[in-house]
């Protein structure tokens, strides 16, 4: 296939960008604004494959999507592009609306309209990755989010993610358009943008730094592996049945305190030279005030797409926290890059000069 990645420069999307060169036969055209969160180093491991190739493009530029479209003749899209932090959706929310609701719709009509001209319309999938956070809050309740459970969003970001939801299915509603959704729980893993959680705690502690924990650090999230997740996603893509919604989760259930302690401990295990006054690094954790309207809890129900699809996770929490732990030691000049800003100063030289392979 070919198959048009938006976001690919992102956490999740590099992963799937990963994935699809490395271990199917597709060619693959990332399409990415670029804009803070977006890092062209993540996609390294690939970028000199003859199936990859890079546009840098804001998904709300309906010109530029047509021409996209006309030239690279998708098979598929993996739609991934999208403002994804809680916080600065908080603080910020116009970004979010612009990009999750407005962008959304944008792709949706020039992915229409170069469907409508397609002779083999069968052959075309558009595949929408969204979140559990348009479920809103489980609480204390044993309960877990199913694809019919009804949406509930709590923030602006995941407000305007479920506005893309709706917009999606309403386009497969109206025009027929050929639409997978998923919707996965909080993924973890290599070449995950600091300012997340896990990624924090780990370059927090090499920096003798506070380890912040919302609140009591009660939230419950279920994780699940980025690779696992990009597995998933293919699987979807290739295999499920268009119209339908997949949920994609873990199976890791884990109190936010709780990960910020086997972080720890594995810091504690593998470091031996700790910074200065520190013998452990859970000395460093901070309670610091919660956030605004912060869901309590997120469960996922992975049923349907492991009997429908045979997807299941192979990483348990404990290999994947392991492995990531280790990648961040192992890859100081990947994420020092982003802290020191010089990734971001760099970035248009690095477009250009570097790793784009411009089909324009």
């Amino acid at each position: 296939m070919k198959i048009i990645v938006t976001g690919g420069a992102g956490f999740i999307g590099s992963a799937v960008v990963r994935y699809l060169i490395n271990d199917t036969p597709d060619e693959v055209l990332v399409v990415d604004k670029l804009t803070y969160a977006g890092n062209l180093e993540s996609l390294l491991p690939v970028a000199e494959n003859k199936r990859y190739s890079f546009q840098q493009a804001d998904i709300c530029d309906r010109p530029m999507l047509d021409n996209i479209f006309q030239r690279f003749q998708p098979d598929a899209v993996m739609h991934l592009a999208a403002e994804s932090h809680v916080d600065r959706s908080i603080d910020g929310p116009a970004a979010f609306i612009e990009t999750n609701i407005l962008g959304t719709y944008t792709l949706l009509e020039a992915a229409r309209g170069y469907w409508n001209g397609l002779n083999d319309k069968q052959r075309f999938r558009f595949h929408h990755i969204s979140t559990d956070e348009v479920y809103g809050d489980l609480d204390q309740s044993s309960a877990l989010f199913t694809e019919s459970t009804p949406y509930d969003p709590s923030s602006p970001y995941s407000a305007s993610k479920a506005a893309s939801d709706h917009l999606v299915r309403a386009w497969a509603r109206t025009y027929g358009f050929p639409v997978l959704v998923t919707n996965c729980s909080n993924n973890y893993g290599p070449y995950h943008f600091p300012e997340k959680l896990i990624p924090l705690i780990i370059l927090n502690a090499l920096e003798g730094k506070p380890l912040p924990v919302y609140g009591d650090g009660g939230q419950v999230r279920d994780w699940l592996y980025v690779e696992d997740h990009a597995r998933a996603l293919y699987r979807v893509l290739t295999r499920g049945q268009t119209g339908e919604t997949y949920n994609i989760g873990g199976h890791n259930e884990r109190k936010n305190i709780d990960v910020v302690h086997t972080i720890c401990h594995l810091l504690d295990d593998i470091i031996t030279d700790k910074p200065v006054g520190i013998t452990q690094f859970e000395q460093l954790i901070t309670f610091v005030a919660d956030r605004p309207g912060h869901d309590q809890r997120y469960a996922i129900d992975a049923s349907k797409i492991e009997r429908e699809l045979g997807w299941t996770p192979q990483e348990t929490f404990e290999s994947g926290i392991r492995k990531t732990v280790e990648w961040y030691l192992d890859n100081p000049s990947w994420w020092q890059r982003i802290k020191d800003g010089s990734y971001a100063r760099e970035r248009q030289g690095l477009a250009s000069e570097y790793y784009v392979k411009d089909i324009i």
